[in-house]
């Protein structure tokens, strides 16, 4: 109802607003040419009258206006220099004027001015224009000429006129009214049906699609909004799948440490080496639930965008080294070597946040490396961006999990015997993707993984 009443506003402005300007300039265009009218005739007939009032011909004077006058449309007169009248082509009404001086024009006119307008008629309520003309020759003023035309039939041209534009701007209106309300009806009943599914979309019902089926910018409104649709579905469902996990992964540890303690307060405390085995216990459990909850953190803050990130030009070298010693240990304990072809790039990015992405890659590689094995680290440039490769020698990763490792708790198959819960490539991800690069993952079957890096070299 809103949208056919802004229509018929729009229209109804819009005609009428055109309608009053071609009767305005209709009205302007007749007294524009029909004051051009009475300027010429009084030019032509000038030369006339002033020669019989030079002469003193009264007789020539009053034929003169008798000859060009008409009683019904223009009336003519001619004043003496003293605003007498002389001649008139309308006796009758004029004999009843005693002063001609309060008449539209003749004081000027006696004045030596010019003077035009649109007036009353003499003795009459009709509108007349009229122009008033000093007679003079030598710098002598002789007479005035006074010549005046009806307006009537002109006013009741226009009167028809304005009610042949009035009656087709009723019609224009009631046929844009029926165009209108189909029209408003076209675009209100979608509208209405999107909004109806985006309060369904609202309360949590993603199943529903729309089905729109127009082809202009509702039809393309109606499938972001499906989209949106399934991506909130995607999204809510991740979130359960979080949910769920971080309450899996939480309740392991916990359950742990509290079975642990249940076991000391029933009288293990009293045996030394079951209760040191069992403090042992608690603080592993304890240190794998802080470190879990820091990465839930971490990735928390990194998803939600507000991790700072203190950008600076950094040598690639200088942060893949650091990452290298930090895990020295632990390669040396499953007796795994490095070999590292890193060129001398200085790339764009938080050098703390980059370390801890490479520490979760070289985990993540020394996790599943078979004992013996190597760690190849290469580094080089590709345009403006450094590329950056992580290659293991383990079994490799089935091609069903690829597109799924950088998810979050996602863990192969043939990890669940490994430590760790899924979080490490995803943290990694979120890292590079802050800094404006991107990592993917290849694997061959028994030929181990290959992760490469790209981030933005400094410019």
């Amino acid at each position: 109802m809103k949208l056919l009443s802004t229509y018929l506003l729009l229209i109804v402005s819009g005609t009428s607003l055109m309608s009053g300007y071609i009767l305005w300039t209709f009205y302007a265009f007749f007294m524009q040419s029909r004051q051009t009218d009475l300027e010429n005739w009084s030019t032509a007939l000038s030369e006339s009258v002033t020669d019989v009032l030079e002469a003193n011909d009264t007789q020539g004077v009053q034929s003169i206006v008798q000859r060009y006058g008409a009683p019904a449309n223009i009336t003519l007169r001619v004043f003496d220099a003293q605003g007498s009248l002389l001649a008139t082509s309308d006796p009758q009404t004029d004999r009843q004027v005693t002063d001609w001086l309060p008449i539209p024009g003749v004081s000027e006119a006696l004045s030596g001015h010019v003077a035009q307008g649109v007036a009353k008629g003499v003795l009459s309520t009709s509108d007349r224009i009229y122009i008033a003309k000093p007679i003079t020759r030598n710098g002598q003023l002789l007479g005035i000429l006074r010549i005046s035309i009806t307006l009537e039939q002109f006013q009741k041209q226009f009167a028809s006129v304005t009610w042949t534009i009035l009656a087709a701007l009723v019609l224009t209106i009631f046929l844009c009214t029926l165009v209108s309300d189909h029209l408003a009806r076209s675009l209100s009943k979608p509208i209405e049906v999107m909004r109806n599914f985006a309060i369904r979309v609202g309360g949590g019902q993603f199943d529903d699609r729309l089905m729109i089926r127009q082809s202009n910018e509702l039809d393309q409104l109606a499938t972001e909004l499906n989209r949106m649709s399934a991506r909130l579905k995607s999204l809510d469902e991740e979130r359960r799948a979080f949910l769920a996990n971080v309450s899996h992964e939480l309740r392991t540890p916990v359950s742990n440490v509290q079975v642990t303690i249940e076991a000391l307060e029933r009288g293990a405390v009293d045996e030394p080496e079951l209760r040191d085995r069992f403090f042992q216990t608690i603080k592993e459990e304890t240190k794998r639930l802080s470190v879990l909850i820091h990465d839930l953190l971490d990735l928390g803050r990194l998803e939600a965008g507000i991790t700072s990130l203190e950008i600076q030009a950094i040598a690639l070298k200088s942060v893949i080294s650091r990452a290298i010693r930090a895990m020295e240990v632990r390669m040396q304990a499953k007796n795994v070597t490095v070999q590292v072809d890193v060129e001398d790039l200085r790339v764009m990015g938080d050098s703390e946040r980059l370390l801890q992405a490479f520490l979760n890659l070289l985990d993540n590689a020394i996790k599943y490396s078979t004992p013996n094995a190597c760690i190849f680290i290469t580094a080089s440039r590709n345009k403006q961006q450094a590329l950056i490769s992580i290659r293991d020698q383990g079994s490799g990763i089935p091609e069903t999990n690829l597109p799924r490792i950088f998810e979050q708790f996602y863990t192969t198959s043939h990890s669940t015997k490994q430590s760790g819960v899924g979080l490490g490539l995803a943290i990694a991800k979120r890292i590079l993707e802050a800094h404006g690069g991107s990592i993917t993952a290849s694997s061959q079957p028994g030929q181990g993984a290959i992760f490469t890096l790209s981030l933005p070299l400094e410019s």
